[in-house]
């Protein structure tokens, strides 16, 4: 299966789900099927600035994680991701246009606003879903081990979204763990 048909079958994923991404989430999107494994299916995407870094980025809630994906132009790729057993909890605040989620994952908030009104909303009460859910239901889903893990790296080296840099600082943090 070519990548363009994985990225395909995301953007049908997203079609189902009735989420539209703006011009501006492009860039992220495209980045999904290096980031998402196979069989992981996205819940909802939203879209929206990291309060933080005043980033665009997009928030991915998959069967198995969340998922954080910021493309910016100058600084390449950056993606963070957690189990939804470290989430410990989900947020959202809307005003007249627009909403904010805020995701409190171990010692750490990560804040998103501009993302749409009826959008943090969904995104949040999805989320909550899948934080509900029995543990032993969480566990049954296999972790991808250090050697997926590596492969994913590698694939994202040789599609040139990370640099030799960058990858050898990712593939030590893997094997450190």
């Amino acid at each position: 299966m070519s990548e363009m048909s994985r990225l395909d079958e995301i953007k049908e994923e997203l079609e189902k789900l009735d989420i539209n991404p703006t011009i501006f989430a492009r860039k992220e999107i495209r980045e999904l099927p290096e980031i998402l494994s196979r069989t992981e299916k996205i819940i909802y995407l939203v879209e929206g600035r990291n309060k933080t870094t005043n980033h665009h980025i997009v928030l991915v809630a998959t069967d198995r994680r969340l998922v954080f994906v910021d493309k910016e132009f100058m600084y390449g790729l950056k993606v963070e991701d957690f189990s939804y057993d470290k989430v410990s909890s989900i947020q959202y605040e809307t005003s007249l246009m627009l909403g904010s989620i805020d995701v409190h994952v171990s010692d750490n908030i990560v804040e998103i606003d501009g993302v749409g009104k009826y959008e943090a909303e969904l995104f949040c009460e999805r989320v909550r879903d899948f934080m509900a859910r029995p543990k032993d239901y969480i566990q049954n889903i296999p972790e991808p081990t250090v050697l997926d893990q590596l492969e994913q790296l590698g694939r994202l080296k040789e599609s040139g979204v990370l640099s030799e840099e960058e990858f050898n600082e990712q593939k030590r943090k893997l094997l450190d763990q």
